[in-house]
């Protein structure tokens, strides 16, 4: 039976593959907002985006000509072309181009995971169609929340619980500590997301940069069918069919 667990921290990452990258999906999550960000680019038609981990390397792409997304501490970067909010990335400014992204948490964790089996960028936005990659890949799945700065944070575990039952009802086992904390806090959170998550300390640093309108899109399920698929050749991010 192939299972499903949670990291809740990109810093506990290696003791959870330990060697078994070669056998596991990894979906990376950063709710708030890096991958809803990076799947709704995806969906308006952006060819690929890189992924970097330090806004130095982002700047690096600029001076070559690429578009550049993302954010430090909540801080869109002045050479950036788009800060790190789903809203930023338009039909009619990135349909066929490359984008660069880095992020305070989102990109770093998608490093973290880069040699696993397959990386996918997860958001509630397109949960339902990595879902269905999941299973398709008869591999053990583990979710990365890219949290706060190496902490834990709600939103991503939330979204970590979400997947924990999905696929639990497709057969995965979750009989893992984490798996069920994340299932625990995404049974008692789903009547009312939106409220559960207002205790969270990213909510309330949305809300202290004003952007607590992007907070809804991001926690609203399948807006998007798109499968953000992480190629380790090219070291972009594409899209894939089922």
């Amino acid at each position: 039976m192939k299972k499903i667990d949670v990291c809740f921290s990109p810093m506990l990452y290696n003791n959870y593959v330990d060697g078994s990258e070669n056998n596991t999906v990894v979906i990376v999550v950063d709710v708030f907002r890096a991958t809803t960000s990076m799947c709704a680019a995806i969906n308006n038609g952006a060819r690929s985006i890189v992924p970097v981990r330090t806004p130095e390397e982002a700047f690096a792409y600029k001076q070559k000509g690429f578009l550049v997304g993302g954010e430090s501490n909540m801080q869109v970067f002045d050479f950036g072309d788009f800060g790190n909010s789903p809203s930023d990335y338009i039909k009619e400014k990135v349909k066929d181009r490359d984008i660069v992204i880095s992020t305070t948490n989102g990109t770093r964790a998608i490093d973290e995971a880069r040699e696993s089996y397959s990386l996918v960028i997860g958001s509630f936005s397109n949960i339902s169609t990595v879902v269905r990659y999941c299973v398709s890949q008869k591999k053990d799945v583990l979710v990365l929340c890219a949290g706060w700065k190496d902490k834990f944070n709600f939103e991503d575990s939330l979204f970590g619980g979400a997947m924990v039952e999905k696929l639990m009802n497709e057969g995965f086992n979750a009989s893992f500590d984490a798996a069920q904390v994340a299932l625990g806090m995404w049974q008692e959170a789903k009547p009312d997301i939106m409220t559960y998550v207002q205790r969270s300390e990213h909510f309330k640093r949305l809300e202290a940069h004003g952007l607590l309108d992007v907070a809804e899109y991001c926690l609203t399920s399948d807006t998007t069918d798109v499968l953000p698929l992480y190629n380790r050749d090219t070291k972009s991010i594409v899209n894939s069919i089922l």
